[in-house]
């Protein structure tokens, strides 16, 4: 059972991003501020979850979570000011969805200081903190969702399978139909 959240007060939000490592589509962030009474022994870090799992905790999350908030940041932003920063303003623009935010608990080791507001780095802590961990769901299932979407737009890519990812398949059709305006051009887009 993970701990509920790192400073033990009321208004901690977690916070975690999906996509950082995609080709294509935005790179996602989830706010989550939840009740200190919350418990939910199958929440986890996203990536341990089923895709299953993952849709059945979200609606969990989103009736039972103090506040929440969710932020994609696209393409030509991500190409403009790089992944990283990218990432860290989707986090940045889900906190400012919250209600109230009395500290924030950062999945990972990079963050830039929101409004004053004391935080927390914790390396892998989307497998420790409830509070990340249904941050890491919630970015995941949207940005998934959002795949789902523009997958229709150009089903050659199969970004309903892949969301995006690096696949040997999204790869070939990148190699065979070019990019859209999805794609993140400054990443390496094709193996050398």
């Amino acid at each position: 059972m993970l701990d509920l959240n790192v400073s033990n007060l009321e208004f901690e939000c977690g916070t975690d991003e999906a996509g950082r490592g995609c080709l294509a589509g935005p790179v996602t962030a989830a706010a989550v501020i939840l009740p200190l009474d919350f418990s939910n022994s199958v929440l986890n870090d996203s990536k341990q979850l089923s895709h299953t799992k993952r849709n059945l905790l979200k609606p969990i999350i989103e009736a039972e979570a103090v506040s929440y908030g969710v932020a994609h940041v696209f393409p030509k932003e991500i190409d403009d000011i790089n992944i990283l920063n990218a990432s860290i303003l989707a986090m940045h623009h889900s906190i400012s969805k919250l209600k109230k935010v009395d500290f924030i608990s950062v999945d990972g080791n990079r963050f830039k200081p929101f409004k004053k507001v004391p935080h927390q780095t914790v390396i892998k802590g989307d497998g420790k903190y409830q509070n990340i961990a249904a941050a890491s769901v919630l970015a995941k299932t949207y940005r998934d969702a959002y795949m789902e979407k523009i997958h229709e737009e150009f089903p050659m890519y199969n970004w309903k399978q892949n969301k995006g990812y690096p696949t040997k398949e999204h790869r070939a059709a990148i190699r065979k139909f070019g990019t859209t305006k999805y794609h993140r051009l400054s990443f390496r887009l094709l193996p050398e």
